[in-house]
């Protein structure tokens, strides 16, 4: 049964995700050289911003926006001091933002920002996981993802080949332990989420529970991973550690053609994770690819799995940051609405294998 609180939500959809950063630069360098992305905006101090300097980059639908503090006062400065490189704020794109505001404050949300209007764009914050904020974005059609932020656009931005990149699909939320549970009624009580999924993956002496929500409208994905105390610590623990608590462990970008994809960011330099021989030599025991042949995915460790509607592929890349920390993956759907449990151990067993390779 559809309610006006089901409604208010129902178009939701990731309009950009902002990092906060220590060195502009080498972001700039991760994904316009090693993604293909374009710079689409920036901003600074000379246009009459707050004290940071901005890029948007991005293709396709994806829009993310690095922001490094040029002053120690600066939210992003003690962000960057805590948990370095990462993501700090995602935005949501909804088709009235008072609305979306008013109905998750009601529903716990925890309120940042009331709604402001600006240049006919109108936007609110509250609290999401951590230190991460989701703001609400309201914005007429034709206009940008960066416009809310008062960027400049840079022309012929979108004239670069890219790599094929098409969308956010979904972030990876490693929380604290104990936590998961809670999060997930935060989510359904705030923005009307559902859980769409439920697994425990084990990896060796390492274990973590996993549970997935979605929103009504599907776009917007949050996959949600915390340790599993009564094993070994592992890679979350690490994450955890590293970033200074909650955060966003990995986004995963949507592509159309993977094998074109990854071939084309092993081109630009990018490190994606390998996978044994031995996952491939018993894949077809479990499923057979619709769409690329099982040598293709071998010569380019891309994993393969389903779920009720249809197939998916995935790769993960190797983090560059300096505490090794965020990461991004590269994911094909065909069909597939959610996630399969072997992709989901496969894809960490890797993590897990590099863990071990770094001397964590």
């Amino acid at each position: 049964m559809t309610t006006a609180r089901t409604q208010v939500f129902e178009n939701m959809a990731v309009d950009y995700v902002e990092f906060y950063v220590g060195d502009i630069g080498h972001n700039l360098d991760w994904l316009v050289d090693g993604y293909g992305c374009a710079v689409r905006a920036t901003s600074g101090p000379d246009d009459g911003q707050a004290p940071v300097r901005t890029f948007c980059v991005g293709q396709g639908d994806i829009d993310l926006l690095l922001t490094a503090p040029l002053e120690s006062d600066h939210p992003a400065a003690a962000y960057v001091e805590r948990h370095g490189d990462g993501v700090a704020n995602i935005g949501l794109r909804v088709p009235d933002t008072a609305a979306a505001f008013a109905a998750a404050v009601r529903g716990g949300a925890r309120p940042v920002m009331a709604p402001t209007e600006r240049d006919g764009i109108v936007t609110a914050t509250i609290i999401g996981f951590g230190d991460v904020t989701h703001t609400f974005v309201q914005r007429p059609a034709g206009s940008a993802a960066h416009d809310a932020h008062g960027l400049v656009a840079v022309p012929g931005a979108e004239a670069g080949p890219g790599t094929g990149l098409r969308a956010v699909d979904h972030f990876a939320v490693a929380v604290e332990p104990g936590q998961i549970d809670a999060t997930v009624e935060y989510y359904q009580r705030a923005l009307d989420f559902d859980l769409t999924l439920t697994e425990r993956i084990v990896t060796g002496e390492q274990a973590m529970f996993i549970k997935v929500v979605q929103s009504k409208s599907r776009a917007v994905t949050f996959t949600l991973i915390e340790s599993d105390a009564s094993m070994e610590a592992g890679h979350v623990d690490d994450f955890l550690k590293d970033h200074g608590g909650a955060g966003v462990q990995h986004m995963a970008l949507s592509t159309g053609d993977i094998l074109s994809s990854v071939r084309q960011l092993g081109e630009r330099g990018v490190e994606l994770l390998s996978t044994p021989d031995t996952y491939y030599a018993a894949l077809t025991e479990r499923v057979r690819p619709d769409r690329h042949r099982v040598e293709d995915l071998r010569a380019l460790d891309i994993l393969l799995d389903e779920d009720h509607d249809g197939q998916l592929y995935q790769i993960f890349a190797k983090s560059v940051h300096p505490r090794n920390t965020i990461f991004l993956e590269i994911i094909e759907r065909a069909g597939a609405s959610t996630f399969g449990s072997s992709n989901i151990k496969s894809l960490y067993e890797a993590v897990e294998t590099q863990r071990n390779r770094d001397g964590n």
